[in-house]
Parts: structure tokens; C-alpha cells; sequence
């Protein structure tokens, strides 16, 4: 029996819009079976990069109902570095999700009932979301910023539009989801078009075949996925061709912002430079030397970046606690840095009480064994666990804990 081509979604073929001698030539591969399955890896993608963005976003921008805790102190690094390797494995998703389903647009009727309306709309939607998502994101991770408008909040803001849209299309597009992860993925003989109504003529067919997309999709986001994994994964360092940060750095880390761009390079070298502590209703200064006469802790810990790199190193200096304590006591509350850099965008910042009282949150003198270098920080900055680098506030002047 012959089947109907309207019945039978993988044939890309029928009721199309376009030139015959266009539609001839329309690979099988172009079918809802591919769509359907690069759609669900998509999908698993975006939704991992959707989660550990808002993370990151709550983490930066703390809310009253969202806690995030000191420990372990590797978590931020994990929950970021899958931040940014997901939305990179989703670009090659994305290119093959786009290449499958492209014939179908052109398919009757082109506005059709509401729903198909509804349909047309969530793709357009979607479409333009995920590529402003993945290509801004991108960038940011070479921090290259080619537009007027705030990435934040921007990037915050569409990935909701983005993963709203994708929903809705999940939503209306379920029922031949279904039907089409029935079918094998595998291509029908090479002597039909995904019915069994057979071609006259398949010499010199070159087209690419479902299996052999699928193999390339794979391949594509796995390849995607190991070139970035490196600036979080140590061991893949050296195998990730396309990571902005490769971990390593003066003194061993990276460095984002370097004294110099900030402006504080005479300020921090300055002989009276001192440390204001405000606690308790009291102030106090404390010079480098004093810091370094106070009891020293050490700790390892990661600086993950935003971006998505990070890198493990040897911090020492004062416990935070123990500097407030000297200060004056330090009673509960969250904790206030300011830098010596004047109207920076993360020169302010605020640290959450659960951080203040952990034993590894330090103000660092040290790292890696040498005094701390300007760009890392000197005189002092804080280093706490499980904490963005934006918020590992360098060039310290102030300290104030917020009743």
C-alpha cells in the first residue's frame, strides 16, 4: 500500500511551497525523525544552560528566598563551567536543528489555524532568542561586548524569552515528537523517500543520510563541548583549542581586570595605605604590615570566572572573621568590600553571613606562595569559597558589616 505523504512527516517532499526541481533534491535526512532527536539533545542543553544561568544570576544578584552556600567550594565552578560548555555544545545542536526542519516552513498552508499560527510564532521566537542566547554568550566568554546594552541584565532577561519560546513549541509540536521518535532513525532503503514508493533514479545519490546526520550532530557537540571544557576541566587544558582562558596566568591564575584598567595602581602602592574595618558601631585601619602580623590561614580554593574558566590555587592571609573580630567583634550580618577602584562595576559587593563565618574565607596577602601582585590584588582582597570572580573583590579599602 502506498503511503500518503501527508501522513508521514519524514518526507520532506510533500506540500511544499517551492520549485520541484528544489524539492527533488531535499535530502531525507531533512525529516521530523532527526528533527525530533537533535530537538530532545537541544533541549537537554538549553535547559542545563537555562538552570545554571539563573544560578549564576541569583549568585550575583542574591534574592531573599535564595540561598547559596559556602560549601562545597567547588560548586560554583561546576554549576558555571556547565553554564558555558552546554550553550556551546548547543550551537552545533542548534545548526542541525535548524538544517532539518528549514524545508518545513515552506510547507501548506503557510498561516494556517491559530495553532499553527501559535506554531509559527514560537519558532520565530525562538529561533531569534536562542541565536541572540548563543552568540552573546559567546562573546561574553572572550569578553568581546560589540553592543551598547548591558550583557547582564540582557542575557538574563532572553533566556527567559528563549526558554519560555521553547515550551510553547515543545508544547504544540508533542504529538509529532511522538510519532516521529516511533520511527528508526536509521533511513528507509535508499531506493524510496522514507515511503515505499521507490525513486526511478538514485544513481550518484550524495545526499546525506538521518544516520549519517546524526553521527555529525553527535560528533559536532561533543567536539564543541571538549574544545571550551578545558578552561574548567584541568586535565582537557590541553586539548581544548577554543578556550578564551587557559588557566594559566601571572602567578599562576588568570587575571580579567588588571590593576592598571582599574585605575588603582598608585592608590594600592601608596606607603599609608591602610584597611578601614567598620563593625560593631566601630572603625578601624589596619595596614599591610598588620595584616601580615595577624594570625595567617591558608586555603585552596578555585577562582571560577563567569566566563567559565577556572583554576585552583594556594590562598593565605587573615581569616575574615578574625579580622573582624580584631576590629571590634563581629556579631551576625552580611559584609560590605569596597575597592580602590572608584565606580567599577563590581567594586562594591556584598557577602553573604553564611560566607563571612566560614574558615576559609580569607582577606589574601598571599598566593601561590609569593606576595600577592597588583593584578591579583595587592595590597589585599578577598577570596571566599564557592563564590563568582566578580565577587572576589581585589584592591580592598573597606570592610563594613551590615547590621
Amino acid at each position: 500500500m502506498k503511503t500518503s505523504a501527508a501522513q508521514d512527516d519524514s518526507t520532506p517532499e510533500a506540500g511544499l511551497l517551492l520549485p520541484g526541481t528544489v524539492t527533488r533534491r531535499i535530502s531525507p535526512a531533512r525529516s521530523a525523525a532527526v528533527a525530533a532527536r537533535v530537538g530532545i539533545a537541544l533541549g537537554i542543553a538549553v535547559t542545563v544552560c537555562f538552570v545554571t544561568g539563573l544560578i549564576s544570576h541569583w549568585v550575583q544578584h542574591p534574592t531573599p528566598w535564595f540561598h547559596w552556600p559556602a560549601n562545597p567550594p567547588w560548586l560554583y565552578r561546576v554549576t558555571q563551567g556547565a553554564h558555558v560548555i552546554s550553550g556551546v555544545m548547543a550551537i552545533p545542536l542548534l545548526i542541525v536543528k535548524l538544517w532539518s526542519v528549514f524545508p518545513r516552513l515552506f510547507a501548506r498552508p503557510l498561516i494556517g489555524n491559530p495553532l499553527r499560527l501559535l506554531e509559527r510564532g514560537s519558532i520565530a521566537v525562538l529561533v531569534g532568542s536562542m541565536i541572540f542566547q548563543l552568540a552573546t554568550g559567546l562573546f561574553n566568554t572572550a569578553q568581546y561586548y560589540p553592543w551598547k546594552f548591558f550583557f547582564t541584565s540582557t542575557h538574563y532577561a532572553m533566556a527567559y524569552v528563549a526558554f519560555g519560546a521553547l515550551a510553547v513549541h515543545l508544547a504544540v509540536k508533542l504529538p509529532v515528537v511522538r510519532t516521529a521518535l516511533a520511527r528508526p532513525a536509521a533511513d528507509a532503503a535508499r531506493t524510496g523517500t522514507g515511503t515505499d514508493t521507490p525513486r526511478t533514479d538514485t544513481r550518484n545519490d550524495d545526499r546525506p543520510t538521518r544516520r549519517g546526520v546524526l553521527g555529525a550532530a553527535i560528533a559536532a557537540t561533543a567536539l564543541a563541548g571538549v574544545a571550551v571544557a578545558g578552561q574548567s576541566v584541568p586535565w582537557l587544558r590541553w586539548i581544548s583549542v577554543l578556550s578564551p582562558r587557559t588557566g594559566e596566568g601571572p602567578q599562576g591564575l588568570p587575571v580579567n581586570r588588571t590593576a592598571t584598567e582599574a585605575g588603582v595602581t598608585d592608590r594600592a602602592r601608596e606607603g599609608t595605605y591602610q584597611l578601614t574595618v567598620a563593625t560593631g558601631g566601630t572603625e578601624r585601619g589596619f595596614s599591610r604590615a598588620e595584616l601580615e602580623a595577624l594570625p595567617q590561614t591558608s586555603a585552596v580554593l578555585p577562582l571560577a570566572c563567569v566566563e567559565g574558566w577556572s583554576a585552583s590555587a594556594h590562598w593565605s592571609g587573615v581569616r575574615l572573621r578574625d579580622l573582624l573580630t580584631a576590629a571590634g567583634g563581629y556579631r551576625g550580618g552580611d559584609v560590605a568590600f569596597r575597592s580602590l577602584e572608584q565606580g567599577g562595576l563590581y567594586s562594591n559587593t556584598l557577602l553573604p553571613d553564611t560566607h563571612v563565618v566560614d574558615d576559609q574565607t580569607l582577606i589574601a596577602l598571599r598566593l601561590n606562595g609569593e606576595e600577592l601582585s597588583l593584578d591579583h590584588g595587592y595590597p589585599c582582597r578577598l577570596i571566599a569559597p564557592n563564590r563568582p570572580g566578580v565577587l572576589q573583590t581585589k584592591w580592598l579599602s573597606r570592610i563594613e558589616v551590615r547590621a
